[in-house]
């Protein structure tokens, strides 16, 4: 089976006239209507980058596509979240959406502007992002599998906890984790991949240099050998971007103003051009072949345009049969 292609709404950008909440629908519907796109996603913060709540969104979706799977990309607030209540939360989605969601856990990116006031508000360390993320996973399963749950962990302890209902198929959705460490703290990174091997089902990154992709790749499918688990187990899927502009000064341009006010942050060039397939669609679609080869099943594109409906169209007619 081809690469599996997945669109991510812009959910932050109605706080810069990138859109609107209701495009953000109608995008769903169009991206579910298509049959060219496996998954639909949205972004996901509290108060590090404000944006129309994720799992709130997920459910409008939800109500409003068939086809398509629905997820966060990623859930940059799973650390903060009460696990017995996102829990909760996710079995009821996932219901609505009759079983289509995936839950993709992250730490938050701790070096971005904002995540402070996520720590000050909400007491947590960045080290207590990563021991929250991985109780927070064990909790979470627990609860969508078991019944009269209790745990006793470092930031978490309960005793007898059932939510119902439960997720809509047997097992509960898809666990991800979504893992962006740097490559100068290897050891960093290969720790990630063990507990994407022992808590989840499917690793997601938003990292885009193919030599760097190469090896994270590799490390998680030798730990994934080596503990006794198939490789097809585990999925791999990349967070990207993408605009259909022609000229590449045009659309580097255009990209870097959408994601500098994305991320509050003044990304280089160079950056904003790895970070996003761009130009032509024979372009977009050989960068897609590449992240493909490299052993992705999925990937997953953000629109970093001010025309939404016109790029998207685009996809769906010019890039997307080239992985159907």
């Amino acid at each position: 089976m081809g690469l599996k292609i997945g669109l991510t709404l812009p959910n932050r950008g109605v706080l810069f006239d990138a859109t609107t909440p209701r495009e953000l629908i109608e995008l769903a519907e169009i991206a579910d209507e298509s049959g060219g796109f496996e998954s639909v996603w949205v972004g996901d913060s509290l108060l590090a980058k404000p944006r129309l709540e994720a799992i709130t969104l997920l459910a409008a979706i939800a109500a409003r596509t068939r086809n398509v799977k629905l997820g966060p990309a990623c859930m940059a607030s799973f650390p903060l979240r009460d696990p017995i209540q996102l829990a909760d939360q996710w079995a009821s989605l996932d219901q609505l959406a009759e079983g289509r969601t995936i839950l993709v856990a992250c730490n938050g990116n701790v070096d971005q502007a904002g995540v402070h006031v996520e720590s000050e508000t909400y007491k947590v360390t960045s080290r207590d992002r990563v021991e929250r993320v991985t109780e927070g996973l064990q909790i979470v399963r627990k609860l969508w599998t078991e019944d009269d749950v209790t745990f006793e962990g470092k930031h978490h302890a309960f005793a007898r906890v059932t939510i119902e209902p439960k997720p809509f198929h047997k097992g509960g959705p898809p666990l991800w984790l979504a893992v962006h460490a740097p490559r100068d703290n290897d050891k960093a990174v290969m720790n990630s991949h063990r507990r994407i091997v022992k808590y989840t089902d499917g690793w997601q990154t938003s990292k885009w240099n193919p030599d760097d992709l190469g090896w994270r790749i590799a490390d998680l499918r030798q730990k994934v050998a080596e503990a006794g688990r198939d490789p097809a187990s585990i999925s791999t899927h990349l967070y990207h971007n993408v605009n259909l502009t022609a000229d590449l000064e045009t659309a580097t341009a255009e990209s870097k103003k959408f994601l500098d006010l994305y991320y509050t942050t003044d990304y280089s060039q160079e950056h904003v051009r790895g970070w996003v397939a761009q130009g032509t669609a024979a372009e977009v679609i050989e960068r897609l072949k590449m992240y493909e080869e490299l052993g992705f099943d999925g990937v997953t594109l953000r629109i970093t345009s001010w025309n939404q409906r016109q790029q998207l169209a685009r996809l769906i007619d010019e890039v997307l049969p080239s992985f159907q």
